[in-house]
């Protein structure tokens, strides 16, 4: 295990950054949504790279193929009951600016995002505390994935009040959850963290990051901008992120 201050540092980078899409959603009138779609893509292509090729890779060779792959299937399942018990609204900002009860609607949101944002900070806890080199990628592509995440809260409750330091405190608060999820993961499986348990983690985490990339990223992204340019972000984040491994 690395320095704990270290992955909670990267966990809560990667939370907070909900501030991030709130503060673009001010600061800019006309932004350019295909570039936030060309982001999503390359954070997807990080993390959907990293969890076959380091976290399930890392997991078979210590593990075994059938225990590493049951505890990435493992990782799937959970993260699929969450997302069913408490689904993740995703609000085109573009054009649900117009509807009716944003506030509730933005409101929603956050709670929806906090909830999922759980166990979104453990993973990049637990991928932190086996190795920084795999942590910081995984932040960053997290970062990326929680800018449009602020920006869904932010827009609708400003358009329903007015009142742009309630809208970014929301957005900012939904995101305070992954390092609270980090903290609380953290202390379940300090005592009882063993190389098996490390290894099995990874592979959990891998199983959750694909299923984010596959039910969140890729297809907010496409609807941000053309179909090709999340496609192109894929493979732009998986090349980078082989290379930056091939210098590790």
């Amino acid at each position: 295990m690395n320095e704990p201050w270290m992955a909670f540092l990267l966990t809560a980078f990667a939370g907070l950054s909900t501030g991030i899409g709130s503060a673009i959603a001010y600061g800019i009138r006309k932004p350019k949504f295909s570039y936030l779609s060309v982001l999503l893509g390359f954070a997807a292509g990080v993390m959907i790279y990293i969890s076959f090729v380091e976290l399930l890779g890392s997991a078979i060779e210590e593990m075994g193929f059938l225990e590493a792959n049951l505890a990435f299937f493992a990782g799937v399942v959970v993260i699929f009951a969450v997302d069913r018990i408490i689904p993740h609204i995703h609000i085109d900002v573009r054009k649900d600016t117009e509807r009716g009860d944003l506030k509730y609607a933005g409101m929603m949101t956050a709670v929806g995002i906090a909830i999922h944002n759980f166990p979104e900070g453990m993973a990049v806890l637990a991928v932190s505390l086996a190795s920084p080199d795999f942590g910081v990628p995984i932040a960053i592509a997290i970062a990326i994935h929680n800018i449009p995440e602020g920006i869904s809260v932010s827009v609708p409750i400003f358009y329903a009040t007015g009142d742009r330091r309630k809208a970014f405190l929301y957005s900012f608060l939904s995101g305070v959850s992954e390092p609270v999820g980090a903290a609380i993961g953290y202390l379940i499986l300090l005592p009882f963290i063993t190389p098996f348990l490390l290894s099995s983690t990874l592979a959990f985490v891998g199983g959750i990051m694909v299923f984010i990339c596959f039910d969140e990223l890729i297809p907010v992204a496409n609807r941000y901008g053309e179909q090709h340019l999340c496609i192109y972000g894929i493979f732009l984040g998986m090349f980078v992120m082989m290379v930056s491994l091939c210098g590790l």
